[in-house]
């Protein structure tokens, strides 16, 4: 008894001391955005302002006026049934709020209209409020076909990766993949669904895809529909899914850029100006063929004439002759030399007499 008294009173001080904000953070985490209107009905020109809360922090909100569509219902015809020309685009704050000026614009389609918020990026999230456009044509919602619907029963997914070839700018492909239920009280019978793709906030564009097969009612199907994006797509998209003018899922689906297509340039900018500069010089030596050969029919002996330091045979065998015939002169005791070298002396006829000579004695 004494041990539950204890814990009792232990519980009660822990819940006086955590702060009251959690439960409250807790609670308004789990409930839906808030969508309100400035105004509930305005003309054509004349604008109205757009607040809401509850949303995500610092999340990129998309602000459409769409015909035939009320909150409980939400949208029929997807965004194209939005004035998509005229809509706003807005970032919450740090608690989730926002506030937009949203001019007013007459949607593609009759009335009911509503004031459409939805998530851009992230986390898939959305709210309506009633609004009227004043003068526009207002009819009552197209009644849902008896027999045979079809509701996704699992959230669908992107299967599916891309190759070398989509890094060089392929067409992107994936397989949409999806689980359907008929919850109607008749078969359906080769369903034809809408696939769209949408980039950032443009309106997604439709593409009919039809399956064969027969769902039975209270029977399920896995469906598997082929999805493609134009060549050289990247960046940001959202795959959407439609059927019987209700859009039933939608799949984010982030596109890396192709960097093999700069890539490729780059390597044709540099190949091709190297192939075309070998080509002309290639070129260049086919049309000078004259002095080409003329440089290469030169003989060894006036190859030798022409450069420095090089004689013919004949040459340097004589100077190799002369140089070993009289080894012991040298430039000072060369004979030749000795008179150059000498004193000057006088060239008259007793001046030649070799001083050898005996002289003669006697009377003249």
């Amino acid at each position: 008894m004494n041990g539950r008294v204890r814990i009792s009173a232990l519980l009660t001080v822990l819940a006086l001391l955590l702060p009251p904000t959690a439960a409250v953070t807790a609670s308004a985490a789990d409930a839906p955005p808030v969508v309100k209107l400035s105004k509930s009905q305005a003309g054509t020109g004349g604008s109205i302002t757009v607040t809401g809360s509850g949303w995500r922090a610092r999340a990129l909100l998309m602000i459409l006026i769409c015909g035939q569509s009320v909150p409980s219902t939400g949208v029929r015809g997807g965004t194209n049934s939005c004035a998509n020309a005229d809509g706003r685009a807005v970032t919450t704050d740090a608690e989730g709020r926002f506030s937009r000026k949203l001019p007013v614009a007459e949607p593609p389609v009759p009335c009911p209209c509503a004031v459409h918020v939805a998530t851009v990026t992230g986390a898939k999230a959305e709210a309506d409020a009633v609004f009227q456009v004043a003068g526009h044509a207002v009819e009552p919602l197209p009644a849902e076909a008896a027999g045979g619907r079809l509701s996704v029963l699992t959230d669908t997914r992107l299967d599916g990766s891309s190759g070398l070839l989509t890094w060089f700018g392929a067409p992107p492909t994936r397989t949409l993949v999806f689980t359907v239920g008929n919850v109607g009280t008749s078969a359906v019978r080769n369903p034809v669904f809408q696939v769209g793709t949408a980039h950032g906030v443009f309106a997604p564009q439709w593409e009919e895809q039809q399956w064969r097969g027969t769902i039975r009612p209270g029977g399920k199907a896995r469906i598997e529909l082929p999805v493609q994006l134009a060549a050289g797509a990247h960046g940001d998209y959202t795959v959407s899914l439609k059927y019987g003018g209700k859009v039933m899922a939608e799949q984010p689906w982030g596109v890396g850029r192709p960097w093999g297509v700069p890539l490729f340039w780059t390597l044709a900018c540099l190949v091709v100006p190297a192939a075309l500069f070998r080509a002309g010089m290639a070129v260049v030596d086919r049309v000078r063929p004259r002095q080409t050969a003329r440089h290469r029919g030169l003989r060894l002996p006036e190859l030798a004439l022409r450069l420095p330091g090089l004689r013919p045979r004949e040459e340097a065998r004589h100077a190799a002759r002369s140089s070993s015939t009289l080894p012991w002169f040298t430039p000072d005791n060369d004979p030749g030399t000795a008179g150059r070298l000498s004193a000057p002396h006088d060239d008259s006829p007793t001046s030649r007499t070799s001083p050898t000579a005996p002289t003669r004695k006697g009377p003249p």
